[in-house]
């Protein structure tokens, strides 16, 4: 099984450039410059710079902060409300797994990304509001994948054996289920990072993300839509950004799932 080196090296160097580039290179991201407008690339400034003379490599730096942190702390937050809802609805059944059902049914009627526009359009955007907003519309794939797999593992002989001994019900899903979900729990979150990584450009790009003076790599890609003809380089690099960690992490989320897929089949 190939692992997925290049992908981890390529996703270290991204963030050790987000969150310590500003050490290195000290240009100011907000400064504007009149007489550098729409500058290509260059010794002077590596990624160009924007229609405001920003220079394009600090912005991408800065914004890269937001977007990170906005799709890690989306994904935590759907990610742990998806292993609560799924294992809840997977152990105890009845009534519990059918309001899951006619929950997660009920957010799957409307597309998410519709939803997440229809959200962020009534309350004013910010980086603690996207989190909430992206995490509240993506949990319920991940809740799915755990509700079968707690399912499976309700049925098992130590389980029942466990209930019949009336071992409180806390402790067999902290001490037994915890470790089987485990894997797909951390599936879930690579995906979910990358998927929330996409929803808030995608919402910063149709001007509904992070407000100015803040930045994301969505906004920044957003701002050279208009210039894209004259100055491909604005829109260019905050989109590779993008793709490379989205691809990335789609790339690690891969080679865990068949880990977890190779060792299900051993046992």
């Amino acid at each position: 099984m190939k692992k997925p080196l290049l992908s981890i090296i390529v996703l270290s160097i991204v963030l050790l450039v987000t969150f310590f580039g500003q050490f290195i290179y000290t240009v100011s991201p907000y400064q504007l410059n009149p007489g550098a407008i729409l500058l290509p690339p260059s010794l002077e400034h590596p990624l160009g710079t924007d229609r405001l003379g920003r220079d394009l490599l600090a912005r991408i730096i800065e914004g890269g902060k937001n977007s990170i942190i906005i799709g890690v702390g989306s994904a935590v937050i759907a990610s742990l409300i998806g292993l609560i809802a799924g294992v809840s609805a997977g152990f105890f059944r009845g009534v519990v797994d059918k309001f899951f059902v006619i929950v997660v049914d009920l957010f799957l009627t409307f597309p998410t990304f519709f939803l997440l526009l229809a959200l962020v359009s009534y309350i004013p955007a910010s980086s603690l509001v996207l989190i909430i907003v992206i995490s509240i519309t993506g949990w319920m794939g991940n809740a799915r994948m755990i509700r079968s797999e707690s399912f499976a593992i309700a049925k098992k002989p130590f389980i029942k054996i466990l209930q019949i001994a009336h071992t409180p019900s806390y402790k067999i899903i902290l001490k037994y289920f915890t470790p089987l979900i485990a894997p797909i729990f951390f599936i879930g979150f690579t995906f979910g990072v990358g998927g929330a990584i996409l929803a808030e450009s995608g919402l910063s790009f149709l001007g509904l993300g992070v407000l100015p003076p803040q930045m994301s790599w969505g906004s920044i890609l957003s701002e050279g839509k208009e210039v894209i003809d004259i100055a491909w380089w604005v829109s260019f690099f905050p989109g590779l950004m993008i793709f490379l960690v989205t691809f990335s992490l789609i790339n690690i989320s891969d080679y865990l799932q068949k880990i977890t897929n190779k060792k299900e089949k051993m046992v």
